[in-house]
């Protein structure tokens, strides 16, 4: 039997709503480099180690097989439907259809209902998984406030129709919530965006935590299995910077593990993926003990390097310069 880790000494999150959540989630997303059956075996064993949060979306091609593992579970009698946080995301080329891509989710899953339901990117600019990163969409437009309100209004239905709980928004920029939040009914809980030690966003992070939009950070350790497309000469290895070995040495653990511990303490929701056993029970686990000391945050709070790795570029559209203009870095939506 595989470690198990009691989900009631698992930190927790407190959403808007007053629903309270793990604070360490796993990620599904692996299409790139594992099979859907290795991502889905991974999932089984995190529930079995007292992983509660899981992290899916459709786009990742594995959602089917992850539902076989849920139902399996259930069936066992290892775990109820309301033990678990599902959360799932609609693709780019369902941004009019989205409740249909809500129902194919909840059947995939074999889950009567979906926890938290995100935008998985702002503006409906489609490419096939796994593209070239040179791919480019000649539909592709730049972000439209109304454009993505038509889109949350179909989330917001949802959630009148007991489908999702709740709704939840990803890479999204401060120039794009000051345009669209207002026009909300039902505010996002939560917002997924990339968080890393050498990535930190903090004026991004401030401003959600302001409109008590829960972060949950993808790519928490800086992830060395990104996709090639999305490696760059410039890119830092977070977890092969002096300072995190030296904490990481300091605590007797992987320099993957300070990254991790940090996310927690700072208040993002970090979202790994390993089929690997010991790195997946590593992962939850040490959220539980061990935490890294004041001193440690601040030395971490000093590697922000601007470190963006999923820079988006298969979403441009005609027009565009390069994939900064997809992160309005400027303070306005670039057109």
């Amino acid at each position: 039997m595989s470690q198990f880790i009691d989900p009631k000494i698992v930190p927790k999150a407190k959403l808007y709503t007053g629903e309270e959540i793990p604070f360490v989630g796993m990620g599904t997303f692996g299409s790139d480099r594992f099979t859907p059956e290795q991502v889905s075996a991974a999932v089984g064993g995190a529930i079995r180690c007292g992983y509660r949060m899981f992290d899916c979306a459709a786009c990742y091609g594995n959602e089917a097989q992850i539902g076989d593992v849920f139902q399996a579970a259930f069936d066992e009698g290892v775990v109820e439907r309301k033990d678990l946080y599902i959360m799932t995301k609609v693709w780019n080329d369902m941004h009019d259809r989205v409740e249909e891509s809500c129902r194919k989710s909840i059947a995939d899953l074999r889950s009567d209902y979906i926890d938290l339901f995100f935008i998985h990117w702002p503006f409906p600019n489609y490419h096939a998984p796994g593209c070239d990163v040179d791919s480019r969409n000649p539909d592709s437009k730049p972000f439209s406030p109304e454009r993505f309100i038509n889109t949350y209004r179909q989330c917001e239905a949802l959630v009148e129709k007991g489908l999702i709980k709740s709704i939840g928004i990803s890479n999204m920029t401060i120039p794009k919530l000051e345009a669209v939040l207002p026009m909300m009914k039902i505010m996002p809980v939560a917002c997924e965006m990339e968080i890393h030690p050498c990535f930190q966003q903090q004026e991004l992070f401030d401003y959600l935590v302001a409109h008590k939009i829960q972060p949950i950070g993808f790519m928490p350790i800086g992830s060395p299995t990104r996709p090639e497309r999305d490696m760059a000469p410039e890119d830092v290895a977070d977890i092969q910077l002096p300072q995190m070995k030296a904490i990481a040495e300091a605590h007797g653990i992987h320099p993957a593990v300070v990254a991790l511990k940090w996310a927690v303490q700072r208040g993002q929701i970090p979202i790994p993926f390993s089929v690997h056993e010991m790195e997946y029970v590593s992962n939850l686990k040490c959220t539980t003990e061990d935490p890294l000391t004041e001193e440690e945050m601040a030395i971490i709070a000093t590697l922000e390097k601007n470190n963006r790795l999923v820079k988006g570029q298969v979403f441009l559209w005609e027009g565009a310069k390069d994939w900064h203009d997809l992160w309005d870095e400027e303070g306005f939506i670039v057109q």
